[in-house]
């Protein structure tokens, strides 16, 4: 472990030679004595791993405090060190970080997936405060992520997963470009197993023949570059895998089809000769039409500038150019980090933030996040929003005055009205785009000028939600649709307890008056008599049920038995019900499906109370359930072991040629599959769309179908409809 420390104190002092060394040391002792006796999943001494995570703090250069919390991260969790321990040996900028970083594990949640949400969330409040907290747990996500081969597959899949939603764009956002592309690497390693060996072999057999072609092509551009009196430095690459991958999924190509593979990137001195270089580029190479970026002119939300450029290079082969000056590529590589400022202070010092803030824009998304986790109660709904927050595909367009706003790729008029102002998303009844009069669902593209039209008569409705794709956009449509259905809840709540006060001899506005009603306030554990007509207008507090609270004692049937949580909610079925759902521990409660997400035994659901037709199941990650009140959700599982047949569709984006169906057919009679439905057609002059429906009995079966699939030679792509 002594090795250990020394090449940590090396690593930082190199980069910073004024680091608190005896506090680092202090918290490599703490942390080694704090983890002794426990273990990896490898068999590996745990405090290798914060150590590990301390050195990636050091490839970002950061200072001691945040390499004292990437050491100390999992002692709070994972050992009997408290909070109080470390703000004591550590002080309050340490606890801070160390606190911030730590998952919610002492509180209970509903669900995996609310935990995860919540954790994130408190992450967010903490990093608002310090970017650190964010950077220390970035460089945890990768080194799990680098040892997640230990791990089961279930959890390998769902790590993946969040690494890819959430981590790699967060890295993405804070311009970390290294880490970004080794998070979206290794995570398609684990979600796309056979795709990435069969990408790694043919990039590792690629590079075998590129290598002399990248150097010869380096050497070229450096001497012309040279002879025209620029001193750069020019440097030439291969793809990570992802973005190939990506690149063929969505152009729905082969590798072999992928020509712009090899990229290059030359960095100078100033911008005036990043635009002097790419003239002497195009003076050398044919540039490829449409295919010029300038983000020095728009840089990125997270402040990526660079010149991008595509060309016909040398032996007529498609190549990407980078050009940007030495700042610029010291951002692109340490992203927010590359604005450190070191403020050591003694550890007794109050926490404050060390990153030069005056560049207001490189928090813009940030603070919108911290604005949208106060307002989204629900945490999938918060996870969900964050996601389209993070996405880094962007487009690029003008108000009439010449403004410029940064929207999500796919965002409409209605995401640019919400932009503005919530009143303006609230009253908008068209746009023009460009000058012309274009339909609210129409997506912008990058110059698009926008010009929102307002009518005070007019109001968001359900189908705005098929069109928005900003968080702000989409929580102001559902806060307004819901805040609707809470006032029709109201009167029908209203409706159906006069009904039932008149036919029980009992008068609605005498019980309210008298303050009778507050019995049923209070039997039904709410805080007012408006919440529980909304919950009876909801259907989750029976309306009997209030009778029976509100009837003198004389009036009550003998063998009225009160009702169960559950049975508030819905009337039982008859005899025990075969859909393997569990609702609050009852297994034979009326339940439906939801048509538009097909839920299987071993998806992660959410049940939906309805009113007259009991309670809907849809899988958690549906967007459609998201729309819904989460007045009216309920808790629900799978019974252990269930096996529902239940009817699934795929869509295989495979090759036109012939015989390949055959081959798709062949695979899914393998797998005990029978196709009940099939509509294929040729989408593109050698693309086939083929859409499958059958039934299957839970979530594994329908995986292996998937990865049997993607292993057929000519299929593109498989994914669940």
């Amino acid at each position: 472990m002594e090795a250990l420390l020394s090449d940590l104190v090396s690593r930082v002092t190199a980069y910073h030679p004024e680091a608190d060394v005896a506090l680092l040391t202090q918290a490599f002792t703490f942390g080694e004595r704090h983890h002794t006796g426990q273990r990896r999943k490898s068999g590996e001494a745990y405090f290798t791993h914060p150590v590990s995570v301390a050195r990636v703090i050091t490839e970002l250069k950061l200072d001691t405090a945040s390499l004292c919390a990437a050491l100390l991260h999992d002692t709070v969790e994972d050992t009997k060190a408290t909070i109080d321990d470390v703000q004591r040996e550590f002080g309050d900028e340490v606890a801070f970080l160390v606190e911030g970083v730590t998952k919610l594990s002492k509180f209970n949640f509903t669900s995996k997936e609310d935990r995860q949400a919540e954790s994130f969330r408190k992450m967010l409040l903490h990093m608002a405060k310090d970017i650190r907290v964010l950077l220390v747990k970035l460089a945890d996500r990768l080194d799990n992520m680098r040892t997640l081969e230990h791990m089961k597959p279930d959890a390998q899949e769902r790590i993946a997963r969040e690494t890819l939603d959430i981590y790699a764009p967060l890295a993405n956002r804070l311009g970390i470009s290294w880490m970004k592309s080794e998070l979206e690497d290794l995570s398609f390693k684990y979600l796309e197993p056979d795709a990435y060996k069969l990408l790694s072999d043919k990039t590792a057999a690629l590079m075998q023949v590129k290598d002399g072609y990248i150097r010869r092509t380096s050497a070229l551009l450096s001497s012309r570059l040279a002879e025209a009196g620029f001193n750069a430095e020019v440097k030439g690459r291969v793809k990570h895998l992802y973005s190939i991958w990506r690149k063929m999924t969505s152009s729905r190509c082969e590798f072999e089809q992928v020509y712009d593979i090899v990229g290059f990137r030359a960095v100078v001195e100033s911008v005036a000769d990043c635009y002097a270089v790419l003239g002497v580029v195009h003076g050398m190479f044919t540039p490829i039409p449409g295919r010029f970026k300038d983000y020095i002119a728009l840089p990125k939300p997270n402040m990526y500038q660079s010149l991008h450029t595509t060309v016909l290079g040398p032996e007529r082969e498609r190549v990407e150019m980078q050009i940007r000056t030495v700042d610029m590529n010291r951002v692109a590589e340490l992203g927010i980090a590359a604005h450190w400022k070191y403020k050591e202070k003694s550890r007794g010092a109050g926490h404050d933030n060390v990153i030069d803030y005056k560049d207001a824009q490189r928090f813009h998304w940030l603070r919108q996040l911290m604005d949208w986790q106060k307002e989204l109660k629900d945490p999938q709904e918060f996870l969900e929003s964050v996601k389209v927050d993070l996405f880094q595909d962007e487009v690029y367009v003008f108000t009439p005055k010449g403004d410029v706003r940064v929207f999500p790729r796919s965002a409409t008029p209605i995401d640019f009205a919400y932009a503005i102002h919530s009143d303006v998303g609230e009253r908008c009844s068209g746009a023009r785009v460009n000058g012309q009069i274009v339909p609210l669902r129409s997506q912008l593209r990058s110059g698009d000028v926008v010009e929102i039209l307002t009518d005070s008569s007019k109001h968001p409705t359900k189908d705005w939600l098929d069109h928005a794709v900003t968080s702000k956009a989409r929580g102001k449509i559902r806060a307004y649709l819901r805040s609707e259905q809470r006032e029709r809840s109201l009167r029908l709540g209203r409706e159906l307890l006069e009904r039932a006060l008149h036919s029980a001899g009992l008068s609605y506005n005498k019980v309210v008056k008298t303050g009778a009603i507050t019995k049923a306030v209070e039997a039904a554990k709410l805080g007012s008599v408006e919440e529980l007509l909304i919950h009876v207008g909801y259907g989750r507090v029976a309306v009997d049920e209030v009778v029976r609270a509100l009837a003198p004692p004389e009036q009550k049937a003998p063998e009225a038995i009160k009702e169960g949580a559950v049975e508030k909610v819905i009337r039982k079925v008859t005899g025990r019900d075969t859909n393997g759902i569990m609702v609050s521990g009852e297994s034979d409660v009326l339940v439906r499906f939801s048509k538009c997400c097909s839920p299987l035994p071993g998806d992660e659901i959410v049940g939906f109370i309805t009113r007259g037709r009991g309670i809907t199941i849809h899988r958690r990650a549906c967007a459609k359930s998201l729309d819904l009140d989460p007045e009216r959700k309920v808790k629900v599982e799978w019974d252990a072991g269930a096996k529902v047949p239940r009817p699934v569709c795929l869509r295989v984006i495979t090759a036109n040629r012939p015989g390949i169906l055959a081959e798709v057919g062949q695979t899914f009679q393998k797998c005990g599959m029978n196709i009940e439905e099939a509509n294929c057609r040729a989408a593109e002059a050698d693309r086939a769309l083929n859409l499958f429906s059958f039934t299957v009995g839970d979530l594994s079966s329908l995986k292996t179908v998937i990865r049997q699939l993607q292993k057929v030679k000519g299929v593109l792509s498989v994914e669940r409809v």
